[in-house]
């Protein structure tokens, strides 16, 4: 099904206006943004900024805390009946922004709708094997093998009402990286703390408490108003005049001059994100021709072409933190070990590419955004010149996150941008299966280079079902090595974390996954 962009403003109705209480004093937050979120469907593209954002609209069976530990939900109890079933006791008396109860159904309704074959998020959800209704407030989850790590996964698993699904045919989820939308792309009924008011692509989301919340509000917030500013420095501006109260994502190249402004405060951290190039293994380039990206020589080669150390110190402003692996120091599996840059030898990057026969270098595209993480673009230039000294030639692509994606996502890119911060799982298993693993079944979503390692699948299905916490991240550390050794992905860095926001906030926690939790602010 697809649905018009005509459909440029969009008004939440209805029964959900009841559930909005008149206050006195109206705590607004006005949030200035790098970019928009992709869709108000959480399940229609693979994009944690957007996924993130609707956690205050939406919940799953369970959440992170404040401390980043599991805690209830929508469900307020689990047990494991057998190795591969767990039943899940769900919390009563919820109610959806419309006024609709949540009951099992609408939970067997969402795991249906995730797990489809056509769902870009089926990957979200690799050990589901299937899901029965128990009563009312009771649900079996059947997986294919036991598996540790299933309350990770549902953390961010959103909860959708069925009887709203079939009711504007929603039942199928969409994929707007593939331009295909439906109704829940552009409207909400959730759970959640706050309620969707309206909706301008590109311009602003606006939300409004849910005063029907089942949970107690630990936020005085009433209203919080989404504004997208993709230029840094109109986004600084309307900080530091007060247009806008905060923004997630501070430039680093401003921040001591917002760190000196009287009205604002500063909170910095590293990213759990790390930022890394990905290659196309297909036979030929996007523009034909024998693939050298094939050959492990070249992968190398490009590898040392790039310094790191100039990157870190000059676009980042010594922020970031170079990254040796595809996982941060804080994420299980993680090995110091491992964790060794290439180097810069770009000497050594010329021989290679000899020995492979590309001499004279070759050309390719280079895929970024401009957006979608910290300085990208600028990194990108920085890259693309850095290979041009060896003698490669990248014909750099730089454009916004919603006309990069097909591109990366439909094999379109011979070398790519991806940032990874193994969430919602927090663990190295989160990246194995969904962008090392080959394309099979809910594995590979994001192995969008189309490669095969049979040895690393081989550990990432072992490490899916191992109960032993010590065997199975030894597995996946094994895994993140033969990633390294074959540079199946080019690791850059763990990009700095950067918010900014009004001295008129009491409380605004920052948590290491870059998700504002909404619901714990307080003004």
């Amino acid at each position: 099904m697809k649905f018009s962009r005509k459909l440029q403003s969009i008004t939440f109705g209805g029964l959900a206006a009841v559930l909005l209480a008149t206050t006195s004093t109206a705590e607004t937050v006005r949030w200035g943004a790098p970019r928009d979120i992709v869709s108000l469907d959480p399940y229609s593209y693979g994009d944690s900024y957007t996924i993130n954002f609707l956690n205050n609209i939406y919940e799953g069976l369970v959440r992170y805390n404040r401390d980043l530990e599991i805690e209830p939900a929508l469900a307020t109890s689990w047990e494991v009946v057998s190795p591969t079933t767990w039943r899940f006791t769900l919390r009563e008396g919820v109610k959806f922004h419309d006024g609709a109860d949540f009951t099992a159904e609408d939970v067997m309704a969402s795991l249906l709708r995730v797990t489809d074959e056509t769902s870009p998020l089926k990957g979200n959800l690799p050990a589901y094997k299937s899901a029965k209704v128990v009563d009312d407030y009771t649900i079996d989850i059947e997986l294919n093998g036991a598996y540790p790590l299933l309350l990770n996964d549902l953390t961010n698993i959103h909860i959708f009402d069925k009887g709203w699904l079939v009711a504007n045919n929603a039942e199928k989820p969409t994929d707007v990286s593939a331009g295909i939308e439906g109704y829940a792309t552009f409207n909400t009924n959730g759970t959640g703390p706050f309620i969707l008011e309206s909706r301008t692509p590109e311009a602003q989301t606006i939300l409004n408490v849910n005063e029907g919340w089942w949970d107690e509000p630990k936020h005085n917030l009433t209203r919080v108003e989404f504004q997208p500013i993709s230029s840094a420095a109109t986004r600084v501006a309307a900080l530091l005049s007060g247009e806008v109260d905060f923004v997630d994502s501070a430039p680093v190249q401003d921040l001591p001059r917002l760190e000196a402004a009287s009205n604002l405060k500063v909170l910095e951290r590293t990213d759990l994100r790390t930022v890394m190039l990905g290659f196309n293994r297909r036979d030929e380039l996007v523009a034909g021709g024998e693939n050298p990206l094939n050959d492990l020589r070249v992968r190398q080669a490009m590898e040392l072409a790039v310094d790191m150390d100039l990157i870190q110190q000059k676009v980042m402003r010594g922020k970031s933190r170079n990254a040796g692996l595809l996982v941060a120091p804080s994420i299980p599996g993680y090995s110091e070990e491992l964790d060794t840059p290439a180097g810069y030898d770009p000497e050594k990057a010329k021989t290679l590419l000899a020995e492979a026969g590309y001499e004279d270098g070759f050309e390719f595209d280079f895929v970024c955004t401009n957006e979608s993480y910290v300085n990208e673009e600028q990194f990108c230039q920085a890259i693309a010149s850095m290979w041009s000294r060896v003698g490669l030639s990248p014909k750099l692509d730089i454009g916004p996150t919603a006309k990069q994606t097909p591109k990366r996502a439909n094999g379109k890119a011979d070398v790519y941008t991806l940032g990874w911060a193994t969430l919602p799982m927090l663990d190295t298993y989160s990246i194995l299966v969904q962008v090392l693993h080959s394309k099979t079944g809910n594995s590979g979503v994001f192995n969008w280079g189309d490669w095969s390692y049979p040895e690393l699948d081989k550990l990432t299905q072992s490490a899916a079902v191992e109960l032993d916490r010590d065997t199975r991240l030894q597995m996946e550390t094994d895994a993140l090595k033969i990633a390294k050794e074959e540079v199946i992905m080019m690791p850059l860095h763990q990009q700095p974390m950067a918010w900014a926001v009004s001295n008129d906030f009491s409380d605004f926690p920052q948590f290491p996954d870059n998700k504002p939790r909404m619901w714990y602010v307080t003004k």
